[in-house]
Formats: C-alpha cells, structure tokens, sequence
C-alpha cells in the first residue's frame, strides 16, 4: 500500500447509517426507542435481582452481569450513531475510535462468555442437582465472573494496542455505524498481517471454544433429560433452559451474519440490519426474553412497587425520624438471608 496520505492520528468519518434526512428522523426514533427499552428493561432488572434477596441466587448473579454487560454494550455504540444520525456527521477522532472499539470489544466478549458461563450453570443444575449448591458456590461464580471480564479485557488490549501503531489513510470514511476491527484494517496503510493473523487466532478462539461449551453442556443436559421418566419432569427441566437457548441462537445468528462474510469495501443494508440486531436489538431483548416473563422476578417487581406505594404513601416523620426503604422489607425476606446456593428446583429462567 502507498505510504502518502498516511498518518498515524487520521480522523474518520463513520458513513454506515443513511445520509437521507427522512430516514434518518425515522431511524432516529427507532434506535432512540430501542435504546430507551433496553435501558429501562436491564434497569429494572439489576433493581430487582439486587434488592429481592429471593433472586440472590447464581443464576441471577450471572443474569445481573448480563445486564449490565448489555446496558453498556449498547451505550458504546448508541449514543454515538443516535448524535450522527441526528447531526449527519459521522465524524470521529482517531482516538475516540480506538475507545469506542476497545468497549466494545470487552463488552462483545463478555456477552459470549457469559452465555457460556450460565450454559454451564444450567449442565450443573440439571445434571449434577445434588451437588449444585456444592459446585456453584459464590465464590466459583465470582471467579468465572471475574476471569471472564479478564480474558475480556485482555484480548481487547491487545488488538486496541496493535492498532494504535498503525499508519492509515486521511480523511477516510467507515462504511459502518461504529468503529471495528475490519473496517479500520481496511483503511490501514501499514501491514496488517500481523493484526489479521492474531485477530483471526483470537476470534476463533473466544468464539468457538464459548459456542463448543455451551453446545457439550446442552448435549449433556439433553442426555439427562431424555432419562427422566415423566413427561412432566422432561417439560419442567427443558423450561429451565428455553430462554437460555433463545437468545444463544439470537446471540449468534447475528454474530455470525455480522462478521461471517467475506471481506468487502462498504456493508450492505443486509449486513448492517444484522450488526444494528447484534449491537441493539439483542441486547434490549435479553432482559425481556430472560426474565421480565419469570415468575419469580414479576413477583420481585411487583413486590418492589408496593414497598415504594407504601414508602409514598406513609413517608412522614415520625418522631424527626423518616420512614427507610429498608424499613418495609419482610421477615420473610429476611429470612432468606442465606438462601443462596439454592436446589435447581427453585432456579428457573421461566
């Protein structure tokens, strides 16, 4: 590649959403929305795992750091394309890209690792159910939580580290909404092989070893519900894992549409519905399709709407003393206290 024009600080212009102003106000509020819903959904659902002593269990530990991995999955990128559909710019500093893509990368990984991670909470719920509260105490799920977000970081460092030394072309525009890997290899006027090798290495690597697990766990799983005898006890085990397996297939499909493809100049509107599904769409889902239909967290929030009725209703000070939140938790939750680890009876996504 000819080395003028280079330089190692170029600005971008990230040209992905349409230029159009009437589908721009369109998009415009159809992102806002989506983005909105999944706030709020992932919201409310980090507000009634934490406060509902009920759901201190590991499934929904790791359901709390999906939602949280999603509530900034979509923040690294939405925001961003939300101010350029609504300016028409699209333009973006070197080192805002480097950022924008760092984030994402650590929250892309963490989506996929975690997946795995509550794949293998099912396997020991349903396979192993007497040693469950044994093999999934809180200090394992701490530790998988925490060597997660560590790989995560990690392999992003790496690859934000080597792009960093690259030489690109000035005043290019990125035929994407947000700043990625392929996009910006493109665009480099340096040699890229090294780049291209060990994000290849890498993304086999956090991408099928993840798929593999999950994939052996559900075989596993399978098998053990196949040995049940009743009909009954097959439908009760295979709810456990129906929402898990839903937004796995979602999760992937989108994943692989986005960056299974040959590589290309510009995206087609096919492949930016897909990346637009695997950036927003997914994760405002998530929430939905985990647990806001659970039974155990409608009742956690409809638990939680009457403490604040209540705390609304009869906040007055008593004595120059105010009514606390803390005040109108039951005995019965209380109770609760060392509830976790939980019988996989009691742990279901549905």
């Amino acid at each position: 590649k000819a080395r003028m024009n280079c330089s190692k600080t170029p600005g971008f212009v990230l040209s992905g959403v349409s230029n159009d102003a009437g589908k721009c106000q369109f998009l415009f509020l159809l992102f806002l929305t989506l983005y909105l819903l999944g706030l709020l959904g992932n919201l409310i659902l980090l507000l009634a795992i934490i406060t509902d002593i009920r759901l201190h269990t590991p499934m929904y530990f790791f359901l709390s750091q999906l939602s949280f991995v999603d509530l900034c999955f979509t923040t690294t990128t939405t925001p961003k394309m939300l101010g350029d559909l609504w300016t028409r710019s699209g333009s973006i500093s070197f080192s805002g890209c480097l950022t924008q893509l760092y984030f994402f990368a650590v929250f892309a990984d963490m989506d996929n690792l975690l997946l795995m991670v509550m794949a293998i909470d099912r396997y020991a719920a349903i396979c192993h159910p007497l040693w469950y509260p044994l093999l999934m105490t809180p200090c394992r799920c701490g530790v998988l939580v925490g060597v997660s977000w560590g790989v995560a970081h990690s392999v992003s460092l790496i690859h934000t580290i080597l792009l960093s030394q690259l030489s690109f072309y000035i005043n290019q525009d990125i035929p994407h909404f947000f700043c990625d890997f392929g996009p910006l290899l493109w665009l480099s006027c340096s040699d890229t092989h090294l780049n291209e090798d060990l994000m290849m290495a890498l993304a086999g690597f956090l991408g099928m070893m993840p798929l593999l697990c999950i994939i052996s766990s559900y075989a596993h799983i399978f098998y053990a519900v196949l040995r049940v005898p009743s009909a009954q006890g097959k439908r009760k085990a295979l709810a456990t894992c129906s929402s898990h397996i839903s937004m796995v297939i979602l999760f992937y499909s989108t994943l692989f549409a986005t960056y299974l493809k040959p590589p290309s100049t510009s995206h087609s509107s096919g492949e930016l519905v897909a990346a637009v599904t695997y950036t927003l769409v997914t994760p405002t889902l998530n929430p939905f399709i985990y647990s806001l239909r659970n039974k155990d967290v409608k009742s956690s929030l409809k638990m939680i709407l009457e403490q604040l009725k209540a705390q609304t209703a009869y906040s007055t000070d008593l004595g120059g003393v105010s009514l606390r939140y803390s005040d109108w938790i039951s005995l019965e939750h209380l109770h609760l206290a060392h509830a976790w680890p939980r019988l996989p009876s009691c742990i279901m996504y549905n």
